[in-house]
């Protein structure tokens, strides 16, 4: 029999408090029991309920944002970046399209039970892999409040019961967010565990991080540090989302009202988003007629400019205020209007600069060129590739998923935007009528 006082003497060791435990043990066999009734729904009954959370939260809008001002106020005393702000915010239009978000999930495929393969072997027995729901899906996630509503909706729609994580910066924002969902549930007759909120320290997020058994699938969301700590300290499985280091490419054969076009609303649009482009790279044989107008543009977008190998001689020349860019520049998401500039000899440095640099989120390039076209798509290592198209495509409601529960950068199982088919797993199933194996 296990000795309990030395597992607790460890978990003290590793940061991890009796309490955090048995908060997480607790959430997690109550998630366990409601995602098997969660597995049972049809599709009509979930899209139902969808529904029905999402009207709750509209219903329940001016205390929503007067929780998310209680956040904002302690942000911006404690000098919270302008960014982070921007990610923490919710508005009244803001919930309406979070609540939106919801319904759209209503309305997409159900995922579970499609059969992704099957057949009939010669000695008649019927065999087909069907999607079959994770579990338990835990989401540690930071001032993302959309967050909490998206992973609740994309959790109900695919059978899973989520637990989640919220950074201390929307803390109160996510409380009255899951509690207007879990009273949702209740109201509608289904389990309000579907969708808990783990509270606590450090000590909780590690306990959660290494309920393996309990939880089936662990996701991070956020900067850097927050995914590298739960990639490495992790026992539960993780499908890691990455940072967004993303590059747009002007070619020498680029029409260069698309690329600056694409340029700017690349950067933009919503700066502080892990799709926007962080850096600029122009061919040289198009930097002098494009960059003046690029450097101007972005200029007066309000972008602080990093310029380095030769973009910082066009900024002279047209009295452009910039700095100039170092190698960490260049690995920096800045989550902010702020962009590095660099112009590169070829296609082939372009892509040296990106796979040097570049996180595997969104690389763009524009160009007339159909084999560069090519070249960039087959060579650059990235979740998605655009060409002649923004980097801020990269989402799952713009690809027609509805709401995301992330973007993987990694390889297996899933990459880019995950929605609904990223969060089931599959299994076996065969039929058959008496037959042995000889």
């Amino acid at each position: 029999m296990t000795d309990r006082t030395t597992d607790h003497t460890s978990e003290r060791t590793a940061g991890i408090e009796h309490a955090d435990r048995e908060q997480v043990t607790t959430l997690t066999r109550a998630a366990r029991r409601a995602s098997l009734v969660l597995a049972q729904l049809s599709r009509a009954e979930k899209d139902r309920a969808l529904r029905a959370l999402a009207d709750a939260l509209e219903a329940s809008t001016e205390a929503i944002v007067a929780a998310n001002g209680e956040d904002l106020a302690r942000g911006v005393a404690a000098g919270m970046p302008q960014g982070l702000q921007d990610r923490l915010r919710l508005d009244a239009d803001r919930v309406a399209a979070v609540a939106q978000a919801m319904r759209d999930v209503a309305g997409l495929p159900d995922p579970v039970g499609e059969v992704v393969r099957g057949s009939t072997l010669a000695n008649g027995l019927q065999i087909r892999q069907v999607r079959v729901p994770m579990g338990v899906v835990g989401m540690i996630y930071e001032a993302r409040p959309n967050v909490t509503v998206d992973a609740a909706a994309l959790g109900l729609k695919s059978g899973n019961a989520v637990i989640l994580r919220g950074g201390s910066a929307a803390a109160s924002t996510n409380v009255a967010l899951v509690e207007v969902l879990r009273k949702g549930l209740a109201d509608l007759g289904l389990p309000e565990d579907a969708v808990a909120l783990l509270e606590g320290g450090h000590g909780a997020v590690r306990a959660l991080m290494t309920a393996r058994g309990e939880v089936d699938l662990l996701i991070p969301r956020g900067g850097a540090g927050l995914i590298q700590s739960v990639v490495t300290e992790s026992t539960v499985p993780v499908i890691e989302t990455g940072i967004g280091i993303c590059h747009v490419y002007v070619d020498a054969a680029a029409d260069l009202d698309k690329a600056l076009a694409i340029s700017l609303n690349s950067k933009t649009h919503r700066p502080s988003v892990c799709n926007a482009a962080e850096t600029l790279l122009v061919h040289e044989d198009v930097a002098g007629t494009f960059l003046p107008r690029a450097l101007t543009a972005l200029h007066e977008a309000g972008v602080a400019l990093h310029l380095g190998n030769r973009s910082e001689v066009v900024a002279r020349a047209v009295d452009i205020p910039y700095a100039e860019a170092t190698e960490a520049d260049f690995s920096t998401e800045w989550h902010s209007l702020e962009m590095n500039v660099r112009v590169v000899d070829d296609l082939d440095a372009a892509m040296d600069h990106i796979r040097r640099h570049g996180s595997g989120h969104t690389e763009a390039i524009v160009t007339e060129d159909r084999a560069a076209a090519r070249r960039f798509v087959a060579e650059v290592d990235a979740a998605a590739v655009m060409v002649n198209a923004s980097t801020r495509f990269t989402d799952g409601g713009e690809f027609g998923f509805g709401a995301e529960i992330g973007i993987s950068t990694q390889k297996l199982h899933a990459r880019g935007p995950m929605a609904l088919p990223e969060l089931t797993t599959t299994k076996w199933i065969v039929e058959g009528d008496g037959q042995t194996r000889s």
